[in-house]
């Protein structure tokens, strides 16, 4: 069985983890999970993520963060999807939760968050956002 949306997966296994405080998740690896994990953890929302070699491939290994016993991660949610992709030039960039949350972005120079983006003066496509 395909999977029609990889990054949605990855997003899910995240908050379905943190929800039954689970340590450590797993996902298939691709290019664009690693990347949106190391904007992540750059920001502070995972604790370590790490490839490994699995059964059926290569496999990401996440490492959940918590504070006081409650999830870092109080909301992560998809915005681009592959039937309806949304995107945002520089002036349009997202704010979210009065820019507490992060939204993800993929750019021709990568994948950053909003900040990064709007520093650069540079717009793309918003796969996530994360509070």
């Amino acid at each position: 069985m395909t999977m029609t949306d990889p990054i949605s997966d990855l997003l899910t296994r995240i908050r379905n983890g943190q929800q039954v405080r689970k340590s450590t998740v797993n996902c298939p690896s691709s290019k664009m999970k690693l990347a949106i994990l190391k904007v992540l953890k750059e920001e502070g929302f995972i604790r370590e993520f790490s490839e490994i070699e699995g059964i059926k491939g290569k496999v990401i290994e996440i490492s959940l963060k918590y504070y006081h016993g409650e999830p870092v991660i109080k909301e992560i949610i998809r915005i681009s999807k592959p039937g309806l992709r949304i995107y945002s030039s520089v002036k349009n960039m997202p704010v979210y939760k009065n820019n507490m949350g992060v939204s993800i972005v993929s750019t021709s120079k990568g994948v950053m968050t909003n900040f990064k983006a709007k520093e650069i003066n540079i717009g793309g496509e918003v796969l996530c956002r994360i509070y």
